[in-house]
């Protein structure tokens, strides 16, 4: 038995093996730049560890003007927006504090105010403490990112604040985010 084992392998190897006819020349290698490459005039920085290239944020900005006030740029744009009685952030707006975290990061002189809003449901003490959790929730994702947490404050305007009138579901959601002002906005 051990013998036909022995025989069945042999067999079954030698079927697979297989003899190269010819050897192929190695491919050529083409000097060209990458897929993507830069448009003229955008100045990216050198590829970081892990393979994230960072991106200037003032690049096509005129001398002077601030990307915190330019309508063009992402930094312009402050609120970050919750479902009914949630704190977290949504993907839509990750984006929106991952810029500003990289601007806190890149400008550590500049010091931000999260605003936590909600609607008008709901008692005055939890709406406080959900406006808390929303500013704080925010705070906390620019840290991770690079921001420093002296540069972050956090507070809760609950109620008190809102950006709608009306006791509609279209104003209640228009009330329900987290406001970044920057020094001198506040």
């Amino acid at each position: 038995m051990r013998a036909l084992l022995t025989a069945l392998t042999i067999v079954t190897l030698a079927a697979c093996s297989s003899t190269p006819t010819q050897e192929q020349a190695p491919a050529g290698v083409e000097d060209r730049p990458p897929t993507g490459a830069q448009q003229p005039g955008a100045q990216t920085q050198p590829v970081q560890p892990g393979g994230v290239r960072s991106v200037d944020l003032t690049t096509g900005q005129k001398p002077g003007a601030s990307p915190l006030t330019d309508p063009g740029s992402i930094l312009s744009k402050r609120s970050i927006y919750y479902d009914l009685d949630k704190f977290d952030i949504k993907d839509e707006y990750k984006g929106l504090v991952e810029a500003h975290a990289r601007y806190l990061r890149d400008n550590r002189n500049a010091k931000m105010l999260i605003q936590g809003n909600t609607d008008e449901r709901g008692s005055r003490e939890y709406n406080l403490a959900l406006g808390q959790r929303r500013a704080e929730g925010v705070k906390k994702m620019l840290i991770l990112l690079g921001a420093q947490e002296p540069q972050v404050e956090a507070v809760s305007l609950g109620e008190e604040k809102p950006k709608a009138q009306g006791s509609s579901e279209e104003a209640w959601a228009q009330n329900r985010r987290s406001d970044i002002l920057y020094a001198g906005e506040y």
